[in-house]
């Protein structure tokens, strides 16, 4: 009981964080692991999630201590990821997790403060896409009736 005691503290100060938590396909996240120590070696960074299971290796040591790695989002699926992190010393640096979501969508968590202007600009744009579509098909229509031969 008295190592488990002593241990328990440790892990629980393991700490990686993802930034931002929510990112759109071909976003950037940060991974940083807090707990790993530059001078230990490199931070294993393992991404986990509906289409990777990837590892992302460190050696840039992080503004706020720890380290630190970019990952680009370009070609993954949408869903949640899990970023596991082994310090180079081989102790745990903990996990976290980041959502891909689609180019343009609204972040997590942000549908509470709408106040309907995406929303409308979204059906305006919609309306005069149809609205040109239909003008386009119109004037084919009238320059195939003018060619049309007299008989």
């Amino acid at each position: 009981m008295g190592l488990g005691t002593l241990l328990l503290p440790a892990a629980a100060l393991a700490q990686t964080i993802v930034s931002p938590a929510t990112t759109p396909v071909g976003g950037t996240v940060v991974l940083t692991a807090t707990t790993c120590n530059p001078k230990a070696g490199d931070a294993i960074f393992r991404v986990t999630g509906p289409n990777r299971d990837q590892n992302v290796r460190s050696t840039t040591a992080a503004a706020g201590g720890g380290l630190s790695a970019e990952l680009f989002t370009a070609g993954f699926t949408l869903g949640t990821y899990t970023v596991t992190t082994t310090c180079g010393d081989g102790s745990s640096g903990g996990s976290a997790t980041f959502t891909v979501t689609p180019i343009g969508a609204a972040p997590a968590g942000g549908g509470g403060d709408d106040d309907g202007t995406t929303t409308g600009l979204l059906a305006a744009g919609g309306a005069l896409a149809g609205a040109a579509a239909i003008g386009a098909t119109v004037m084919v229509r009238r320059r195939r009736r003018a060619a049309a031969p007299v008989a």
